[in-house]
């Protein structure tokens, strides 16, 4: 809520992501809430645009939020439990990754894991979209046929 601290190293577009992430934490933004719009962001954090960008790309990197083309930035169903695709990007240059249990619940873990989650969350959202447009494509249809 406070613009980019002169005083601090950070770059502006980092101080923005973690005011963000505290507010996700904080639990001040809710999973599945809209995030603030770019334009919401720079006055907010006396930033531009392509700096409230950043701010953004780097949650999302981090898997605490998703983003929808045309419909702006949602706090993940699930944050901070998984590190999203750049995570999955790392792992597959690196060495094999090993697959372990959890002991509570037996659910596989790790960073493939947690990669594959993300992407079933972006699916969600995708299928949700792609219903929402068949219905406007529907109504639009016996729209025509009724003229």
């Amino acid at each position: 809520m406070t613009p980019p601290s002169q005083h601090d190293p950070r770059p502006p577009y980092q101080q923005a992501a973690d005011e963000i992430r505290g507010d996700i934490e904080a639990g001040r933004l809710k999973p599945g809430q809209q995030l603030p719009s770019h334009r919401e962001l720079q006055e907010r954090f006396n930033i531009a645009n392509m700096t409230a960008r950043s701010a953004l790309r780097v949650l999302r990197e981090e898997g605490l939020i998703y983003t929808v083309q045309g419909r702006g930035s949602y706090v993940a169903d699930k944050p901070g439990e998984h590190s999203g695709v750049a995570e999955a990007a790392r792992v597959k240059g690196g060495p094999p990754q090993k697959v372990e249990a959890d002991p509570e619940d037996g659910q596989a873990t790790g960073p493939v894991t947690e990669a594959l989650h993300a992407l079933q969350d972006q699916l969600r959202t995708l299928n949700t979209e792609f219903q929402d447009l068949r219905k406007e494509v529907d109504a639009l249809k016996a729209e025509r046929n009724q003229s």
